[in-house]
């Protein structure tokens, strides 16, 4: 029997078990408890439900329709123009959608202190406005990127040739350009529409006691007043709808790829006046909430100091831990979810490629289903399906990395599966006529090829994890082991100077950290190109 034949029993049963224990049982169990308590029905009776699902609804349509118009000029210039920095540029835009979404309320909360906009005529502190500027902010780099890669391959002789008849820019826009670029739109807003409608640390933080989601509400019913039936209920609603959504979405991304075009074309220089637009646009955008959070985490009562940054190391009396030591958790969290997700993650995709045909779609979309879950979901069917043996989990310490792991699994998924059926077959064709063995060939060939793309995909999942706040909100049973989110939730939520000058802190040090795996996803080894994930 071969080495092959012995490993592929692991290479398949390992993504299965981890799969079925920590993600369809949970999810099962609020099914159960959904369907079966009376709570289900009676929310259909509650004004109270329709109104929260009102809420959730027209925010999350309102956030995406602001982030597609403001990020269409920037997907512009980034599809149409060569510029210097415009590597750079696409990857500065994409440090907010992986920034932690308590760091992004920091930065908004920083944000309307600095500008006085917590009261007077201007209010933006605990009002929708707040809500769909953090939105906005967080989600304006996947329209960039979806609509921009797209733009970039459609050719542009159709919109000179338009030009050429007589039509003035907007009639080329509205006539020509827009419909064309219909399939990538539809596709960036389904996924807008997805993360803004399962916002959960930006409306907790920013929307304040009367702004209401179904995401807010299940953690509400479930921590604060211990309504476990209301909670399940809610999260059957909410399980339904999301999936409901990703079907949609995953629909709209196909319909996308089936009708791009690769067509390569030679990019003009932006004007200056055009360039200088759109980079005020995005600086002001995307540029100056961060900028204000560096500045208030330097600012202390008598000028600027690293004080605030050394504050870190003592604890303060509204948290158990130290911010330092809820930091140095978050990264021994996030180091071994991203080992569980490479691990895990990496098995399903050599099954996914080189599987049997039913075995590689059941594990094509099974592994993508901790996506097509809410993480505030995820979080409250662990903390009541995991309590009971030989499954009671609540109370140990790594469940908090293996549901960072469930949500970081899909992306090293999406990106390593692509990189793999790229291979030229012809390759492993001829490492075997020259002897090689199947290990040889997958050690020699099919590694050093993906390796590049599971570092990326494992940058993703560190991500993630770091910045993970709402299936984490659930889980953390020990005070000891507080993640820095969620001392920086506290923080947030607690009125002072010093305490707010930490917070401001935790959070550059969060964003920083991020900042650091897009350099690793947008990063461009000697030689080789940028790793693209079918996400």
């Amino acid at each position: 029997m071969t080495l092959r034949r012995l490993a592929w029993p692991v290479v398949v049963l390992v993504p299965v078990a981890f799969l079925g224990v920590f993600f369809l049982w949970p999810v099962a169990n609020i099914l159960v408890r959904g369907f079966t308590g009376e709570r289900l029905w009676g929310l259909l009776r509650d004004a109270v439900f329709w109104r929260v699902l009102w809420f959730t609804v027209w925010q999350a349509a309102a956030s995406t329709v602001l982030a597609l118009v403001l990020a269409l000029p920037g997907a512009h210039l980034l599809a149409r123009f060569h510029f210097r920095g415009r590597s750079l540029l696409r990857a500065l835009a994409t440090v907010p959608f992986v920034m932690p979404t308590v760091v992004v309320a920091g930065a908004f909360t920083a944000l309307f202190e600095q500008f006085g906009l917590n009261d007077g005529a201007f209010r933006m502190r605990h009002t929708v406005w707040a809500l769909l500027a953090a939105h906005v902010f967080f989600n304006l780099a996947i329209v960039l990127r979806t609509v921009g890669s797209y733009w970039e391959g459609l050719d542009g002789r159709v919109e000179d040739q338009a030009r050429l008849l007589g039509a003035r820019p907007g009639q080329v826009f509205l006539r020509v350009t827009l419909p064309r670029l219909a399939p990538a739109v539809a596709s960036a807003a389904s996924v807008v529409f997805l993360f803004c409608f399962t916002s959960f640390g930006v409306i907790l933080l920013l929307g304040g006691p009367t702004r209401a989601t179904l995401e807010t509400e299940i953690w509400r019913h479930a921590v604060w007043r211990g309504d476990m039936a209301s909670a399940s209920a809610l999260a059957v609603v909410q399980l339904g709808a999301v999936m409901s959504l990703v079907l949609v979405s995953n629909f709209l991304q196909r319909r996308r790829g089936g009708r791009e075009q690769t067509r390569l074309v030679s990019r003009p220089v932006p004007s200056r006046r055009l360039l200088g637009a759109n980079l005020g646009l995005l600086l002001v955008a995307l540029g100056l909430p961060m900028l204000v959070l560096v500045e208030r985490s330097l600012a202390t009562g008598y000028g600027y100091s690293l004080g605030n940054y050394r504050a870190l190391t003592d604890r303060v009396t509204l948290l158990p831990v130290s911010a330092m030591t809820a930091l140095g958790n978050s990264l021994l969290f996030a180091v071994v979810a991203t080992a569980l997700a490479v691990v895990v993650g990496g098995f399903a995709s050599l099954v996914v490629v080189y599987g049997r045909r039913s075995l590689s779609h059941f594990f094509d979309f099974g592994m993508m289903l901790p996506l097509g879950v809410s993480a505030v979901t995820l979080g409250f069917g662990m903390l009541v399906a995991l309590d009971a043996p030989p499954l009671d989990f609540r109370s140990w310490r790594w469940l908090v990395p293996v549901a960072h792991a469930l949500i970081g699994i899909p992306f090293v998924l999406r990106t390593v599966v692509p990189t793999l059926r790229r291979i030229d077959p012809k390759v492993r064709e001829a490492a075997r006529l020259l002897g090689a063995s199947s290990f040889q060939v997958g050690r020699l060939v099919d590694f050093p090829l993906a390796g590049r793309a599971l570092a990326v995909g494992a940058a993703f999942a560190f991500a993630v994890s770091v910045g993970e706040f709402g299936a984490t909100s659930f889980l953390p049973r020990h005070p000891d082991r507080l993640t820095a989110p969620l001392a920086l939730f506290r923080l947030l939520g607690t009125p002072g100077d010093v305490l707010r000058g930490q917070a401001m802190a935790l959070a550059v040090v969060l964003m920083v950290l991020t900042g650091l795996a897009v350099l690793v996803i947008e990063g461009r080894p000697r030689g080789r190109g940028v790793v693209r994930g079918d996400f």
